[in-house]
Formats: structure tokens, sequence, C-alpha cells
């Protein structure tokens, strides 16, 4: 169930980050990952604002994004359930949380790195870009290793 939860919310996501950097891609992105970077640096409640700000914005695109989702969630869970259900491997779990979350180190958390999960928030408080460009090594490490070999490294 929750698997399917965090499906709807991607696909969401995706659809509502295609309506919106969908004209030019690169320097939006660009623009608005350092923008959400320095608010997340300085203050959270920024973050709140600038959700809150873009809400009001572009309601249009968030009910678009919300119809579309629906449906292609709909016809995801139909024709692709059993292998929604299925368990992730934390190989895959940690390079996902590696590409999104790595630069709070919530990857080194999650496989029960905690030194090395506190080392990252530290590396993020100090200079954040760097927290990311290795949160982005180690997904790309995690993602050539083979997975018994992950398992023996990692599964403790």
């Amino acid at each position: 169930m929750i698997q399917k939860i965090v499906l709807a919310v991607a696909v969401f996501v995706v659809i509502l980050a295609a309506l919106t950097f969908g004209e030019s891609i690169g320097r939006e992105a660009l623009e608005w990952l350092t923008h959400i970077t320095g608010l997340v640096f300085h203050n959270f409640a920024d973050v709140f604002d600038a959700v809150r700000l873009y809400v009001d914005q572009n309601l249009n695109k968030i009910v678009i994004a919300l119809v579309l989702t629906v449906p292609i969630v709909w016809w995801l869970i139909r024709n692709k359930g059993e292998e929604l259900n299925r368990k992730a491997s934390r190989r895959k779990v940690a390079i996902v949380l590696a590409i999104f979350l790595g630069w709070l180190g919530a990857h080194r958390f999650y496989l029960g790195q905690i030194g090395w999960g506190i080392l990252f928030l530290i590396i993020f408080w100090v200079f954040a870009p760097l927290a990311v460009a290795i949160a982005l090594i180690d997904a790309v490490r995690y993602f050539f290793t083979p997975e018994e070999d992950f398992l023996t490294l990692y599964n403790r």
C-alpha cells in the first residue's frame, strides 16, 4: 500500500516538474535548485513560504498535474500491481536516497552508518554543494556495485 502511495506521489511530482520546467528545463531547474538549496541552508520557514508562493502562483499547473496523475497511477497499479508488491532491494533504496536526500546523509543513515550520516549533515552545514556532490558519487558507487558485494559491505 505504501509503495502505491509513493508511486502516486512520484508520478505527481514528475508531471508537475514537466509542466513547470518544460519550456526551459535547464535554466529553470538550475535556478530552482539554487534557490531551494539556499532557502534550506538559511531557514526552513523560507521553504514553506516558497512552497506557498509556488502554490499561489501555479494552482492551475497543480490541478492539471493531479488530474493527469490519477489515470496514470490507476493504469500503473492495474498493469504493474504485482511488480509494485515485490520488496525493493537495500541497494536500490540506498541509490534513490543518495540521489534525492543524499545531501542530508539519508542513504548513510538508512545503511546504519550513523557517523557518516552525521558527517554529511556537518558537510551540508559548512558547504552544501560538496554534500550534494559526495552523495551523487555514493549513488553512482552503489549503482555499479553488484548486489552480492553490496550486501556483504552494507548488510549489518
